[in-house]
């Protein structure tokens, strides 16, 4: 059996996208990806993304909130940028950098009108990021080929 893959998932917050396609990864791929997330600015768990991750029975409440400093010491195989800005401000690391871009939820969620309104938002992307997941690691050579182009 090969041995997993490391991917570092980074957002600018490290709150809500990146945790939870560290914890949809650890899920569905815990035999071919060592999943890890990080924020270049990061700002604790958002409360919300536990309660849709909850609801499809993957607890990222024990998970944290970390800056990228502190996976330094980690050789990662793929960094993968959910966010533009994070993007744009990642700075140079060893391993191969792919953006996927997800809409930020709380940001969609910002007029919601009620809990429910906003947890609409969060599920959508949720299930955006769980696609994407699922199709790790086959998907990520191609990623990288099309990132040259």
């Amino acid at each position: 059996m090969q041995e997993p893959i490391k991917i570092l998932f980074l957002c600018t917050g490290n709150s809500c996208r990146s945790q939870m396609a560290e914890g949809l990864a650890r899920y569905f791929k815990k035999d071919k990806v060592m999943a890890y997330s990080a924020g270049t600015h990061p700002k604790g768990i958002d409360p919300l993304a536990v309660q849709v991750m909850h609801e499809i029975g993957i607890d990222i409440s024990k998970q944290e909130s970390k800056h990228l400093q502190t996976l330094q010491s980690i050789k990662f195989d793929y960094i993968i940028t959910l966010c533009d800005s994070a993007h744009q401000a990642c700075p140079m690391i060893p391993g191969k950098t792919i953006h996927v871009g997800f809409a930020d939820p709380p940001r969609l969620a910002e007029h919601a009108q009620s809990l429910e309104e906003k947890l609409v938002h969060y599920r959508t992307v949720r299930d955006e990021i769980r696609v994407f997941i699922q199709g790790l690691p086959e998907n990520l050579p191609i990623l990288l080929e099309r990132k040259k182009q």
